[in-house]
């Protein structure tokens, strides 16, 4: 009766210590107004995954906060009540849910999924060390047994993290993107050119005006996430200083730059970045008159092993 006492009072007091950082912790309070703002907010779409490998990121920690502090909840419940996997995860998901829930409600936090996640991995992470050394016979052997199967499955989970994080990558010559229409850059002999007196060589690709009205080409980026173009560009010194360009994701105008202003971009570091952070199906980069574009490249979003 005294150890399930003990028990109890462990268990109460750590529960409180955690509803104090769900809805108190971290300047919540201060932060309230910017919630109020900001309306209710319900994130059901996972977004990051749970716990990659170290880093002395505040983020990391945070994440690995979110894993850990519930890893007590898979040990302590258990050593109260005789329960099985099942019905332990079934009612913690459902407190975890209504707690995330409330937070929202009271303007102290947003649900958001990812955290459900990762404090249902600690719970579980914390029962299979309850499995595997809080039994009857007690022992050291088995606490070292319990603490280290903890550790292996928070080093799984990071290693399942890494395999599914995403990750900018690097910067790849626009015209790898094989679905084109239109016209295509030139990437083979390109012609050198003099801009604010300095020789410019084209590495990669050169799009420019050839003698039409416009020229226009048309990648399809359905798929890419976080994509950031860098942009090199200007009129060269022999040419007669007329023209711009603008890119397009499907209806939204992403960059628009004209004679008057490249002027002032002359004296700007090189390249240019023009994020397109939302999911769009194609990109129109659309050139008149005598501006050039060149070494022309993204990244984006993607797994190790693409």
């Amino acid at each position: 009766m005294k150890k399930r006492n003990f028990i109890m009072t462990i268990t109460t007091v750590y529960t409180a210590l955690i509803l104090y950082f769900m809805f108190f912790g971290f300047n919540r309070l201060e932060g309230r107004g910017d919630y109020i703002e900001a309306g209710y907010e319900f994130l059901f779409i996972p977004t990051s995954v749970p716990l990659t490998f170290p880093n002395l990121l505040f983020s990391w920690l945070y994440d690995f906060g979110n894993i850990a502090a519930f890893i007590p909840f898979g040990i302590l419940v258990p050593l109260l009540m005789q329960i099985n996997y099942k019905k332990f995860i079934g009612g913690f998901l459902l407190v975890i849910f209504g707690l995330e829930t409330l937070q929202t409600l009271l303007y102290l936090g947003t649900f958001d999924i990812d955290d459900v996640i990762s404090n249902t991995l600690g719970a579980t992470i914390g029962y299979v060390a309850y499995k595997v050394g809080f039994t009857s016979n007690l022992t050291v052997k088995k606490l070292i047994a319990s603490s280290l199967s903890a550790i292996i499955l928070i080093i799984c989970v990071m290693l399942v993290s890494e395999i599914l994080e995403k990750r900018v990558s690097s910067i790849q010559p626009l015209q790898t993107i094989d679905e084109v229409t239109g016209a295509k850059p030139q990437t083979n002999q390109m012609p050198a050119f003099i801009i604010g007196d300095e020789k410019i060589q084209p590495q990669s690709n050169l799009y420019m005006n050839e003698g039409n009205a416009s020229q226009t080409y048309i990648y399809t980026i359905e798929g890419k996430e976080e994509l950031i173009l860098y942009l090199n560009l200007g009129i060269p010194d022999d040419e007669e200083f007329q023209g711009e360009v603008t890119i397009v994701a499907d209806e939204d105008k992403k960059f628009e730059m004209a004679e008057d202003y490249l002027k002032e971009f002359l004296t700007m570091p090189m390249p240019l970045e023009v994020p397109l952070f939302f999911e769009y199906e194609k990109m129109t980069i659309t050139i008149t008159g005598n501006v050039k574009l060149w070494d022309v490249g993204f990244t984006e979003l993607k797994h190790w092993w693409k």
